[in-house]
C-alpha cells in the first residue's frame, strides 16, 4: 500500500480531466475502469506482477478505442512505474495520443500533462524515500549485529575475569592450607607430643587432669584444623579444568568429547579419583588403542557420581600385563566405588560408580 496518498493525487488531477468531457455516463465509466484497474494493480501479491503488468498495458491498449481513457494515463504510468520502472507498459497508448487530437480539449491535454508529471515526481520521491528508508533499516541491522556482538565478546571476557579470579582463589586457597598444614600441623602435633611426654613423666596427681585437658584440647585443635585444610583443598580442585588439560594432551592424537556435569561441592577424594581415572584411560588409549574418537562422560546423580569413558578402537581381551587398569580399580574401590571395563568389537568402554552414602 506504498503511495497510496500519492496515487490518490494523481487520481484527483485525472478526475479533472474527465470533468471537462462533455457527456456523462462515459467519463464516470472510464474513470471507474482506471480505478478498478489500478486497485487492482495495487492489491494484488507480488507474485502475480506478470498480472499486474498485463493488466496496465491492457489498460494503456484501451485508449485506442477509448480516446478519453487517456485522462488516466497519468494513474496508469505512476502504477508502471511503481511496478519495478515498467514505464514502458504504457506505450500502447502513445498512438492514442495522435489519433485524438481532434477529440480532447486544451483542457484535457494541459491535465494529461500535469498528470504525467505529478507521476513522475511522486513516484521519485516515493523512490527516494524507499531508499532512504532500506539505508536506514541497513544501518540498524548493521548496529544491532554490532551490539550483539560486542555483547557476546563483554559476556567472554566476563567468563575469562571470573575464570582468573576462580584460579586465583584456587591457587590461594591451595597455598594456605599447605601453609596451615606445614606451619601450624606440625607445631599443633609438636604441642600433642610434648603434651603426651608430659602426662607420661608427671607425678603430681594435682597436674594429671589439667595435661589430659590440655592434650584433649590440642586433639580437638588437630582435628579441627585438618578438617578447614581439607575443605580448603577440596574447593581448590578444578576437576573440569584438570580433565580438560588431560585431554589437551591427547588432542592431536584423539577427537575428544567431553560430556561434564558435576557440582563444584564434589568432595575431593571423588575429584582426584576421577581425574586420575581419566588420566590412565587417556595413556592406555594412546599406548593400547586403535580408534581415533573419545566419549568422556562425568555425570552427578542423587545418589552417585559416574564416569564413563569409551573409545572406538577395536578390542577383543584385556591384557592383563600393565597395572593401568589395577590403578584404575584401586583408586575407585579407595573410596568405596565400582569399576569394569569391558572390550568389544566397537571399542574399550570403561565404566564407574561412586555411591555418595559411602563417601
Amino acid at each position: 500500500m506504498d503511495g497510496l496518498s500519492e496515487k490518490l493525487v494523481i487520481a484527483l488531477i485525472c478526475a479533472i480531466g474527465f470533468c471537462t468531457a462533455q457527456s456523462t455516463a462515459e467519463p464516470v465509466a472510464l474513470m471507474l475502469l482506471a480505478l478498478c484497474l489500478s486497485a487492482a494493480v495495487t492489491l494484488l501479491p507480488r507474485r502475480y506482477r506478470i498480472l499486474s503488468a498485463a493488466l496496465i498495458a491492457a489498460g494503456a491498449g484501451c485508449c485506442l478505442f477509448f480516446p478519453l481513457l487517456l485522462c488516466a494515463l497519468p494513474l496508469l504510468l505512476y502504477d508502471a512505474l511503481m511496478l519495478e520502472k515498467r514505464w514502458w507498459l504504457i506505450l500502447p497508448a502513445v498512438p492514442a495520443l495522435f489519433t485524438a487530437a481532434n477529440r480532447l480539449s486544451i483542457t484535457q491535454f494541459l491535465t494529461l500533462a500535469v498528470g504525467i508529471a505529478a507521476a513522475a515526481l511522486l513516484w521519485l520521491r516515493i523512490s527516494r524515500l524507499t531508499q532512504k528508508v532500506g539505508h536506514l533499516t541497513a544501518l540498524r541491522d548493521s548496529v544491532t549485529e554490532r551490539n550483539l556482538l560486542l555483547a557476546e565478546q563483554n559476556l567472554k571476557m566476563s567468563q575469562m575475569q571470573d575464570n582468573e579470579i576462580r584460579l586465583a582463589t584456587m591457587k590461594e586457597r591451595n597455598r594456605i592450607a599447605r601453609d596451615i598444614h606445614d606451619n601450624v600441623g606440625h607445631m599443633l602435633t609438636r604441642a600433642l607430643l610434648q603434651a603426651g611426654a608430659l602426662t607420661v613423666i608427671n607425678r603430681d596427681e594435682q597436674m594429671k587432669e589439667p595435661l589430659n585437658g590440655l592434650k584433649a584440647t590440642l586433639d580437638t585443635a588437630m582435628t579441627s584444623m585438618r578438617e578447614s585444610v581439607h575443605t580448603l583443598h577440596d574447593d581448590s580442585i578444578d576437576l573440569k579444568k584438570v580433565i580438560e588439560d588431560s585431554i589437551a594432551a591427547v588432542g592431536g592424537r584423539f577427537d575428544v568429547k567431553l560430556d561434564y556435569d558435576i557440582s563444584d561441592r564434589t568432595p575431593g577424594s571423588v575429584k582426584l579419583c576421577i581425574a586420575g581415572v581419566i588420566k590412565e584411560g587417556l595413556s592406555n588409549a594412546v599406548k593400547h588403542s586403535s580408534g581415533d574418537k573419545i566419549l568422556i562422560i562425568v555425570r552427578e546423580h542423587p545418589a552417585f557420581y559416574q564416569l564413563v569413558m569409551e573409545d572406538n578402537g577395536r578390542c577383543t581381551e584385556i591384557a592383563e600385563t600393565g597395572i593401568g587398569l589395577k590403578n584404575m580399580t584401586d583408586r575407585v574401590k579407595g573410596i568405596g566405588g565400582q569399576i569394569s571395563f569391558t572390550p568389544s568389537e566397537s571399542g574399550f568402554r570403561i565404566f564407574a560408580s561412586v555411591q555418595k552414602e559411602k563417601l
